[in-house]
């Protein structure tokens, strides 16, 4: 039987180190790459093509909802499994709708890592226990089908992480591959779509929706 592949991504390596130890004990199972931001998750899971990606959803440069949905255009057999801090049944919502397949608590991780891996092994779902019974992916297909107000595009989204981050439109030009005016002209729509006036606005609406970690 081919070893069951697994990418994890974390920025902090004492947690990667962690995840690792603890997934190869499972006989058959390793480790091909690890990560250390949004972007370096989605690289890798395009060249490596793994069977599992256990991403932490407040990745520096692409947040873990971002990069799921990346990681599943360029690989879409790769079952994504979120690791979280945040008991947040809108996060939940969030990483079903971009076609993750796990979400789980880090306080949880060295109880429940190997089960929700497996299950997502064996093309199930798994979902912290600790989550609202509401927060399951059979009762989300109703509120997907509603239109979010002011909703932001993938790149807007990647944009309002950088600015929030505080990266100059300069900086972002340059990490994103787009003209300085481009990056400007996304910065407004940002700003318009969300009726926000100021950076400071920006960061708080980004660290309230869970698209930086504070």
């Amino acid at each position: 039987m081919a070893p069951l592949r697994i990418l994890i991504a974390d920025d902090h390596a004492v947690v990667r180190t962690g995840l690792r130890t603890l997934l190869e004990s499972r006989a058959g199972w390793q480790v091909c790459a690890e990560a250390v931001d949004g972007r370096d998750a989605v690289d890798k899971a395009a060249k490596q093509k793994p069977d599992v990606a256990v991403l932490d959803i407040g990745m520096p440069l692409l947040n873990g909802v971002d990069a799921t949905r990346r990681i599943l255009k360029s690989s879409p057999r790769t079952r994504v499994l979120i690791l979280t801090m945040h008991e947040s049944d809108e996060l939940v919502r969030q990483v079903i709708e971009v076609g993750a397949r796990g979400y789980i608590l880090k306080d949880d991780a060295d109880r429940v890592l190997l089960a929700a891996v497996d299950a997502l092994r064996q093309n199930k779902p798994y979902f912290s226990l600790r989550l609202s019974p509401s927060a399951g992916p059979g009762n989300f297909s109703q509120d997907l089908a509603k239109p979010q107000r002011s909703r932001l595009t993938p790149r807007e989204r990647e944009i309002l992480q950088l600015l929030a981050e505080g990266k100059s439109n300069k900086e972002i030009a340059n990490i994103l591959g787009i003209s300085v005016n481009t990056a400007e002209a996304h910065r407004a729509n940002i700003m318009l779509k969300l009726d926000l006036h100021s950076l400071p606005e920006l960061v708080l609406y980004a660290i309230r929706n869970n698209i930086i970690s504070t």
